[in-house]
């Protein structure tokens, strides 16, 4: 037997133990992935075609008018760019700044950090505003970096899914056309289950994901950009930096030429459009009211039972609540609890505010009266087994 021949046969030995890929049930109440649709799971168990098959040409077309609708925009480019919702992030950074240009990030939690980082990999110069994790900017404040700076882009989180802060955008827009600035907006905890108007709120550029809002697996993240976005790219003095994101190269494939660039992740292309197919059906409005009462059932039933939110409602986020971690409550002890023995999944903080808070996500297919009612009930009658002192109160 040859050497190569033996470490085979050794290594089917080691291996012949592994069964069947088995996945336990769970109900994802975290800050995501949230649990897809099951007519989105039907979608995606589909047969895989080619992805340049006239079917799957004519189903990439379907996909970009619903998340047009979506959106609420009109802009030619709009699409979902092959990777999670970092990647899409990525491309907005990638795409729209070249070295030394000025960008100017609003950092209220983890993912305008994540934005900052990715600024100085691509040499940006940057400038940032900071608010403590749990607030929100004001116009005013963003008004006033965004004359005294002059940018080139200015980048804002709209849902920060570390914080559980929902940011105000009105009249952004206005203030960065009047000083020829790029608005660029992270909607990834917010697309198909907040209210978003692009167009009418003038935002030129957002990315979002598939696995909150849209109610899909990760895999995707939607990605739009308007004609002032795309002037800006095709002005570029040097080659985007990072070809998979280049959206030059992207615009060929999903523009009218449908020019190879690379192998699509077909199945995941059959899920979104499910997804979206989905929104359309029960209508914006009726989603965004959907998540907003489904958010409120939560708030006051965890304040009836003693608990703190982190962020003051005005500018709570409906589809993340950040709720307190009693001082006398082993937190991870407690959902650790919740994992095992119910099947529920709720997270912990993220960045600073982790061991302070836990992260409570209803979105997209999971924001229902039900999951609110069973995740209450649940809170009522085990927290109190999670108390480091058998006597505390929350």
């Amino acid at each position: 037997m040859t050497e190569a021949k033996l470490i085979s046969a050794l290594n089917e030995e080691n291996l012949s133990h592994f069964s069947k890929t088995y996945v336990p049930s769970r109900l994802l109440l975290g800050p995501g992935p949230s649990n897809a649709h099951p007519e989105v799971l039907n979608a995606l168990s589909l047969n895989p075609i080619g992805h340049l098959d006239e079917a799957y040409i004519s189903l990439m077309s379907d996909v970009q008018q619903l998340l047009r609708y979506t959106w609420q925009c009109n802009n030619r480019l709009t699409l979902p760019m092959s990777g999670t919702g970092s990647a899409a992030m990525e491309a907005s950074i990638a795409n729209f700044i070249e070295e030394g240009e000025k960008i100017l990030i609003a950092k209220k939690g983890y993912f305008g950090d994540r934005l900052v980082d990715m600024a100085t990999r691509y040499k940006a110069d940057l400038s940032v505003m900071e608010k403590p994790w749990g607030e929100s900017f004001s116009y005013d404040e963003i008004k006033y970096e965004i004359e005294t700076k002059k940018p080139a882009i200015f980048a804002i989180v709209h849902a920060e899914t570390s914080s559980g802060v929902l940011q105000p955008l009105d009249g952004i827009g206005d203030v960065c056309r009047k000083n020829n600035c790029l608005f660029l907006v992270d909607a990834v905890t917010s697309l198909g289950a907040l209210k978003l108007l692009i167009d009418e709120w003038k935002i030129d550029l957002a990315y979002s994901c598939s696995q909150k809002g849209l109610s899909c697996p990760p895999g995707l993240s939607p990605f739009t950009m308007n004609d002032r976005a795309e002037e800006k790219l095709s002005s570029r003095k040097t080659k985007v930096p990072n070809w998979y994101l280049d959206l030059s190269l992207l615009n060929k494939y999903w523009g009218s030429d449908r020019v190879y660039h690379h192998t699509a992740p077909v199945n995941m292309n059959f899920a979104i459009r499910e997804g979206l197919r989905l929104i359309a059906n029960e209508g914006l409005e009726n989603v965004w009211n959907r998540h907003n009462k489904n958010a409120k059932k939560l708030w006051n039933g965890l304040e009836s039972l003693g608990m703190e939110l982190h962020v003051s409602e005005d500018y709570r986020l409906p589809t993340l609540t950040t709720v307190k971690i009693p001082p006398a409550v082993d937190g991870d002890g407690f959902r650790n609890h919740l994992l095992r023995n119910f099947g529920i999944e709720i997270g912990n903080g993220l960045g600073e505010l982790s061991g302070k808070v836990w992260r409570i996500g209803l979105m997209g297919f999971n924001s229902s009266e039900e999951n609110v009612d069973r995740l209450l009930n649940l809170f009522d009658t085990e927290l109190k087994k999670y108390s480091i002192f058998e006597s505390s109160t929350f």
